[in-house]
């Protein structure tokens, strides 16, 4: 009767532990399936982070390319700006050369005038 009763109880501890394992797996499965399912939906989040970060990089990289061409031409504008100042500034000081000298061909102009008429002067005053 005792061995019985001890048979028993350890055939009973033998199901007990036996279910116990059972559920000590189901719940490590239920954790694992839980834990994977929760980093799944935080690398989502972590891959939409990224997939944006990769899209920064690459706008600020052509943006960056797109502002160093607007500065070289903004530069070969102000080149090409300059030398048309440049140009026309010289052709002031062409006009107002070309006025100086128009000046001093009428300043010599008139003096031959005046010599000439002084020398036709003579010769007909002389000439009488």
């Amino acid at each position: 009767m005792l061995s019985s009763m001890v048979k028993e109880h350890h055939a009973k501890q033998s199901v007990k532990k036996e279910i116990q394992e059972s559920k000590r797996k189901e719940a490590c499965a239920a954790a694992s399936d839980m834990t994977q399912a929760l980093v799944d939906h935080l690398n989502v989040g972590v891959a939409q982070a990224y997939l944006n970060q990769k899209k920064l990089d690459a706008e600020a990289k052509q943006l960056h390319t797109s502002a160093l061409a607007f500065s070289k031409q903004t530069q070969q504008w102000l080149t090409l700006v300059e030398s048309f100042s440049s140009a026309l500034k010289e052709l002031g000081d062409v006009e107002n050369w070309a006025k100086a000298i128009e000046g001093d061909v009428r300043t010599i102009t008139t003096a031959l005038e005046i010599v000439y008429k002084g020398s036709q002067d003579q010769s007909s005053s002389s000439s009488q």
